[in-house]
């Protein structure tokens, strides 16, 4: 039997959800809350397998909640059942811990299965929002260099060939307050200090 606690603001989805899930004889919903703040005492309490938790919430949102719910009782997993699935909600959800993410377009077959999976250990993470994790994880693995011009990566090259300002101006036939704005820009995108660094990074990833 999975015990379960409902967290909704919304009393009528609150209630539709519970009543649903005692049709399933795998589930026995322990107790539910109308907010983040008020849920906290009810899950210490009755120690459920999985908290089903809406993100907005007056009277303290999903995300701190969740943040407490996993620092309390750590083998509890967090469901967010939610309509929002931009970044502003996505990512910080699942960095306070949350386990699974689905939303409120959800069949209610599938949201009992949510359940059910989560309290074996598998986590469901709705299609859109694996989409925006799929594609942050890929921004983050992108390098630095990668975001520079075809002349900026040229400029960066000379720079850790050891050479000077005017040494790629003539290398590359471009006035010496172009090298400059150029070396300006590279320095900012890579996050370094200075020419040395620079030409550190280079070598670091075997860029010549």
């Amino acid at each position: 039997m999975v015990k379960v606690v409902v967290v909704d603001d919304h009393e009528v989805v609150r209630k539709g959800i519970i009543a649903y899930l005692k049709t399933e004889p795998r589930i026995e919903v322990v107790g539910q809350a109308s907010s983040g703040n008020a849920s906290i005492p009810i899950i210490e309490k009755e120690k459920p397998d999985v908290v089903l938790m809406d993100l907005m919430m007056e009277d303290g949102n999903g995300i701190e909640a969740t943040k407490k719910v996993v620092k309390s009782l750590p083998n509890c997993k967090v469901i967010i059942l939610t309509s929002f699935y931009d970044d502003e909600q996505v990512f910080p959800a699942l960095e306070a811990g949350a386990f699974s993410y689905i939303l409120k377009t959800s069949s209610a077959t599938e949201i009992v299965q949510a359940i059910l999976k989560a309290a074996e250990g598998e986590n469901v993470i709705e299609p859109k929002v694996a989409g925006k994790m799929l594609t942050n994880f890929r921004k983050a693995e992108k390098k630095p260099h990668e975001e520079l011009t075809e002349r900026e990566l040229e400029v960066l090259l000379c720079i850790g060939n050891g050479m000077t300002n005017q040494e790629i101006s003539e290398h590359l036939f471009i006035g010496i307050k172009t090298v400059k704005t150029h070396v300006s820009n590279i320095l900012a995108k890579l996050g370094v200090k200075d020419r040395t660094q620079a030409a550190v990074y280079v070598h670091r990833n075997q860029l010549l």
